[in-house]
């Protein structure tokens, strides 16, 4: 399929798991793809598997100049930007009682700041038929031990969503939600190991965790003039953990 043929899209946190499959998935089917992601290393690596029609930028989301270097290199190398695709995130345990302002800040930083100014800063590179993705989780729906703040912030991920399909009125760009459960990037096989990816697999019907080439299955859906008619939508990809 090249349902993406001739666009531009940029994904943050696109050097690894659900961004870089998400990349991937996008240049197979006909986009040039610019990755942002802090670690210059992962950028090289990802470069190297991608090829020719992905282009690295290294900075952080919730770094407003990083941001506005992405944009400028977006403009100079393609013009134009047809898909935002707002997949950085950040998320660790802290139980109640344990919680640190540090831990709400790197956390609120990355997925509520550093989706706000991500969008906000695309928006005058895109015109009609574009497409804004944000990564929900299926944490923002259900919860999850220890996880409070990260489902607080996915959670409000899902609402930005639908805020902005107001504030987008008329312009012709869609804005929706999509919201993995738990997923098998390799951070998730370092982090978990072995017997967590186990009890990980356990919680859905489904009794695995999804590949990330899946997640970026359902990313290329949204971007492409499939989803024409979605916006202030979520798209669950969770195994039907957050539906059951």
């Amino acid at each position: 399929m090249n349902r993406l043929e001739g666009m531009t899209a940029v994904i943050t946190g696109g050097a690894t798991g659900i961004g870089r499959a998400a990349a991937k998935r996008f240049i197979d089917e006909g986009a040039f793809v610019f990755i942002f992601a802090r670690r210059q290393e992962a950028l090289d690596a990802a470069v190297a598997d991608l090829g020719p029609n992905a282009r690295a930028v290294r900075g952080s989301v919730f770094d407003l100049a990083d941001l506005d270097r992405l944009y400028a290199e977006v403009k100079s190398v393609r013009g134009t930007l047809d898909i935002v695709f707002a997949n950085a995130g950040a998320g660790s345990q802290l139980e109640l009682g344990k919680i640190t302002v540090e831990h709400i800040n790197e956390i609120f930083d990355t997925n509520v700041k550093g989706s706000i100014f991500t969008v906000q800063k695309a928006l005058p590179l895109m015109g009609s038929g574009g497409s804004i993705i944000l990564t929900g989780s299926s944490a923002g729906t259900t919860g999850a031990p220890a996880f409070s703040a990260y489902s607080a912030s996915k959670a409000a991920v899902r609402n930005l969503a639908r805020t902005w399909a107001e504030d987008l009125k008329g312009t012709g760009i869609r804005v929706n939600v999509l919201s993995p459960g738990p997923t098998a990037t390799d951070l998730a096989k370092e982090a978990l190991g072995e017997d967590g990816m186990k009890v990980f697999a356990s919680m859905n019907p489904l009794q695995r965790m999804a590949d990330p080439a899946e997640i970026g299955a359902a990313a290329a859906f949204l971007a492409s003039p499939d989803s024409s008619f979605m916006t202030a939508s979520e798209l669950a990809v969770d195994g039907g953990i957050a539906q059951l």
